[in-house]
């Protein structure tokens, strides 16, 4: 496949991943990131990178269970923490290619513990500590130009909405930021 359109679906990627973090609602935020999940694991399969794609795929199933938060009461019991990340877990192994293949683990566990607290700061926290940082290593060892571009983008999206919004903000589940003020 020409090198050029794999960088460009790259891209579509992380416009939708800069797009995320300007939205207030984390269910718009969830959209968003699963719309550029879509995009990364297909440049991912594209680019050998297999642990990437799919976990990403794993993590759009998981993002369409987080986006159901504020409709039914199954898709917020915690349950889904721990089997979602055994899943991860297989997947890892499954497509185990050293120890490349744990950083997308620990950037799709970290951030699926970090959903079920439906508190935007603690979302941003995780992407911003762990998940970034691991998926910007796992970007560059399989040259996702913009996988790398991205990573950079969000870390400064999501400072600009902690800035935007405020820490306490961010974490007070009255502020509107939560799922169970769907608009």
């Amino acid at each position: 496949m020409n090198p050029i359109l794999v960088q460009l679906i790259g891209f579509a990627g992380l416009f939708c991943y800069l797009l995320s973090y300007q939205l207030k609602s984390n269910l718009k935020l969830y959209i968003a990131q699963t719309v550029g999940n879509v995009f990364f694991m297909i440049q991912f399969l594209l680019l050998g990178g297999y642990t990437g794609c799919i976990n990403l795929a794993l993590g759009i199933i998981r993002n369409l269970i987080v986006m159901q938060f504020g409709k039914h009461a199954w898709a917020r019991s915690k349950i889904w923490v721990p089997v979602f990340i055994a899943i991860f877990v297989g997947a890892m192994l499954f497509t185990w290619d050293g120890w490349t293949s744990i950083l997308p683990f620990l950037a799709l566990a970290t951030c699926t513990i970090a959903f079920w607290t439906d508190n935007a700061l603690n979302i941003r926290k995780a992407n911003l500590f762990v998940a970034c940082p691991a998926w910007l290593i796992y970007d560059i060892i399989f040259h996702s130009y913009a996988g790398i571009l991205n990573e950079v983008i969000t870390i400064t999206s999501i400072l600009i909405s902690i800035w935007r919004f405020g820490w306490k903000n961010l974490g007070d589940p009255d502020s509107g930021f939560s799922q169970k003020q769907i608009d």
